[in-house]
C-alpha cells in the first residue's frame, strides 16, 4: 500500500462518488475503481458498499479513512518540513558570542533571526573568548561564532566584520573620568583588570601599553566582560575594552575614548568550512543584513584564516 492509495480512497469518501473523485484526482473513473478494489483485496476488508447509484462507507472503511487522513496530514507535514530544512528554515543552531558582542550585537542579531526563522531552535552561548569558541567550532558544539581574530585553526572560515576602537573603562570616581578622552600613558601607574590569556583582548592591552612605553600591572584576569566591568566599578582597577562594551551600563563605571594610542580590535563571524549548509548559510545572510542595515560593517575586504580575501558581505 502506498500513500497514493490512501489519497484515492480519501477522495472517494469525501466526494461520495467515483466520478467526482476521479475528476478531483485528474484520472479516469475506471482505473480509480480498480485501485480501490485492489486496496480492499490487499487489506482483506470491504471499505465501501457500492450500488448503481451511490457508495456507502463501511465501519472498517470509516476507521481506515480516519487513519488515512491523519497519515496524509503527517506525510504532508513531513514533506513541508523537509522543504523548510532545505531552505534553512528548520533545524538547530548553536551560536557563540564574545563578551562585548553580548551587549551590543547579540540582541539585534538574535531578534532579527528569530523573526525570520521562528522554527529554528537556538542555543546561545555568550561571554565566550575566542579560544573557547574555536574549540567549540572544531568539536561541533558551536555552529557559528562571533569572535575576535586571529584564528589559526585550519578549516575555520573567518569573515571580518569591523574594527572597534578601544575605550578605557574607569571607576566614576577616577580623576580621569572627567576627561573627554584619555591618554593611555597617563594610566601607567594604574592597576589594570584584563581578559584571560590567551585572548585577543589580552594581547591588545599589552600591545597598547607597550606602544606608549610601559608594561601594564594586571591585577586580575577574567573571562567575562560583565565581571571585568564590575571589578572596574568596584574600584579595583581600570581596563581597556572594545567600543561596544559601552552598551553594558553599570553603576560605578564610565567609559572614555583613547586619545593615544589609536588602536582597534577586530570582530568577525567564524564557522567551519565543512559544516556550511542551508541552516548556517541563512543565519550568515541574516547577520550580514542586520549589520549592514545598522552600518556596523567596515568598508574593507574580509579575509579567511588563510589570508585570502573573500567577498561575502
Amino acid at each position: 500500500m502506498e500513500l497514493r492509495h490512501m489519497r484515492y480512497f480519501s477522495a472517494v469518501v469525501e466526494e461520495g462518488n467515483f466520478t467526482r473523485a476521479a475528476e478531483r484526482l485528474s484520472m479516469a473513473q475506471s482505473p480509480l475503481s480498480q485501485q480501490i478494489r485492489a486496496l480492499e483485496r490487499e487489506l482483506g476488508v470491504q471499505l465501501l458498499e457500492r450500488t448503481t447509484r451511490s457508495i456507502t462507507i463501511t465501519a472498517a472503511g470509516r476507521v481506515f479513512y480516519d487513519r488515512c487522513v491523519a497519515l496524509l496530514d503527517d506525510a504532508e507535514d513531513a514533506m513541508e518540513s523537509a522543504r523548510k530544512a532545505d531552505r534553512g528554515e528548520m533545524g538547530a543552531l548553536s551560536l557563540g558570542f564574545t563578551g562585548s558582542a553580548t551587549y551590543d550585537l547579540m540582541p539585534n542579531l538574535v531578534r532579527a533571526y528569530r523573526e525570520r526563522n521562528p522554527l529554528v531552535e537556538l542555543t546561545l552561548r555568550s561571554e565566550m573568548l575566542t579560544p573557547a569558541q574555536v574549540d567549540a567550532l572544531l568539536d561541533g558544539t558551536l555552529s557559528v561564532g562571533l569572535l575576535r581574530p586571529p584564528v589559526k585553526s585550519p578549516g575555520i572560515i573567518v569573515e571580518l566584520l569591523r574594527h572597534e576602537p578601544l575605550l578605557v573603562a574607569l571607576p566614576v570616581q577616577h580623576p580621569r573620568a572627567i576627561a573627554t578622552a584619555v591618554d593611555l600613558r597617563d594610566l601607567t601607574a594604574e592597576a589594570f583588570i584584563g581578559y584571560c590569556d590567551p585572548s585577543t583582548m589580552h594581547d591588545a592591552l599589552i600591545a597598547a601599553c607597550e606602544q606608549v612605553g610601559f608594561v601594564p600591572s594586571v591585577r586580575q584576569q577574567v573571562a567575562e566582560t560583565s565581571t571585568l566591568v564590575a571589578l572596574v566599578a568596584a574600584g579595583l582597577g581600570v581596563a581597556l575594552v572594545p567600543e561596544s562594551v559601552r552598551h553594558l551600563r553599570m553603576n560605578g563605571v564610565t567609559y572614555r575614548p583613547l586619545r593615544t594610542p589609536t588602536m582597534t580590535v577586530p570582530l568577525a563571524l567564524a564557522y567551519r568550512e565543512d559544516t556550511i549548509g542551508p541552516l548556517i548559510r541563512r543565519y550568515l545572510d541574516t547577520a550580514r543584513t542586520v549589520l549592514r542595515s545598522k552600518k556596523l560593517l567596515d568598508p574593507i575586504p574580509h579575509v579567511d584564516t588563510f589570508g585570502q580575501y573573500i567577498d561575502t558581505l
